[in-house]
Formats: C-alpha cells, structure tokens, sequence
C-alpha cells in the first residue's frame, strides 16, 4: 500500500486588532491540507517588528509551510520567513514593500501624523451599544466585537509605528497576494503584481471567504509548481 501524500501545514495570520476567528470560514482539502490559526501577542517596548515576528514563529511546530497574513499579519508573515522553512507565503489585504503603501500613509509618516491618533479610546468600542444608533449599526458593532479583541493601546501604537515604517524594498519570492479592488486601506492603484478580487473589501477575508475556498487550492497548486 501506497504511503498518503504529506500533509501542508497552513498558518494563518490576522490583521491588526482582529481576533484569528476571522479565518472560521476558510477551508481547503482536509486530505493535503492542515489549517492552524496564530494569534496576537503583547509588542515588548519599541520592539521591531522583525523581532516580534519571530516570536510569532517560534509557535510554528512544522516545517515547510504555507504562511497567509491579512492586512499587517501580511507583513509580519513577511518577516517570518527569515527564521523558518516556507513552502510560500500568500497575502491577502495587505502589501509586498513599502511603496505599496498609499499615499495618507505615507503623508503620515512623513509628519508623524499617526502619533497623534486617540487609539487609546479603541478599546471603549462597546459603549456604542449604550448610544441611539440604528440596527444595520448595532449589526456591525456585532461583528466587530466577534472578529475584534486586541485593543491595547500599546499594541494599537506599535502596530501603526510598524506598519508605516516597514523597509522593504522588494518583493519576496514565492508570494500570491490576494487584493481587493475595493480595499480603502490599502488601494488597489498604489498595489503591483496580484491577483484582484472584484467587489473585494479590507475585510473581504471574512465577507467574500466562499471565493477563497473555492480559488485557493488551485492558486496555491498553480504557484507551487512554478517554484
């Protein structure tokens, strides 16, 4: 009898402040594939990202995986692959270098405008609920406590800092990035080189996951045979 393939371990990043349940209703072929969801962790004081990535790392048990970040968990996974063996890293919402930033961003950074930010009321969301708001609203703050947890202004503040102050230059190899054409965070026109998701959102992770179980087999299969 014939050995079963090798399972591919897949490990899955979030975005800033998201919880990993935004990945509940992402699937693939149980018979090649293993799906494990990482999480966030407090940032030590002005701790590189490159650092705090390999923290994240070292709660890799396999080797040879597919890394997927959405959003800055895009970037972080990025970093990853400096300290273990990656079979390929897709992003999803996120950017591949620096100059995929856009442009309020990086106004932003320029003038160290985002230091300036109130994250710390962030984590005072809830008290929406106790306001005159309508439905579709209350519907959304919903949503947002489901997927949402990492308030911390610390993390928040560090997260940002992060983000807008990411050095890279060029792209990785062995890379798909997944990108929205609706994605107000990181427009599509400022984004090179992915494959573009019609009608897809910054959350489009969570609101369009019936097209990424549906596509993602095939782009990861694509790709691994051209690596």
């Amino acid at each position: 009898m014939s050995k079963p393939p090798e399972l591919i371990h897949v490990y899955c990043m979030p975005g800033m402040s998201a919880k990993p349940n935004i990945f509940e209703f992402i699937e693939l072929p149980e018979d090649k594939y293993r799906i494990h969801w990482l999480s966030w962790i407090p940032p030590e004081n002005k701790e590189p990202i490159e650092a705090y990535s390999k923290r994240i790392a070292e709660k890799v048990v396999h080797q040879n995986v597919i890394l997927i970040g959405v959003s800055l968990g895009g970037v972080v996974i990025q970093e990853m692959q400096k300290f273990i063996k990656v079979k390929q890293l897709i992003l999803i919402s996120s950017i591949k270098t620096k100059y995929e930033l856009p442009g309020f961003m990086k106004f932003s950074k320029k003038f160290k405008l985002y230091k300036l930010l109130p994250t710390g009321l962030a984590k005072h969301y809830g008290l929406l609920y106790k306001l005159p708001i309508g439905r579709k609203t209350k519907r959304r703050l919903k949503l947002y406590d489901h997927y949402l947890g990492f308030f911390d202004k610390a993390y928040i503040n560090w997260g940002i800092d992060q983000l807008l102050n990411w050095d890279r230059e060029e792209p990785l190899p062995k890379i798909i990035h997944i990108h929205g054409d609706r994605d107000k965070m990181f427009p599509i026109k400022y984004i090179d080189n992915c494959v573009v998701l019609k009608g897809g959102s910054h959350v489009m992770i969570i609101t369009r996951y019936r097209w990424f179980n549906k596509h993602l087999p095939s782009l990861i299969e694509e790709q691994l045979l051209v690596n």
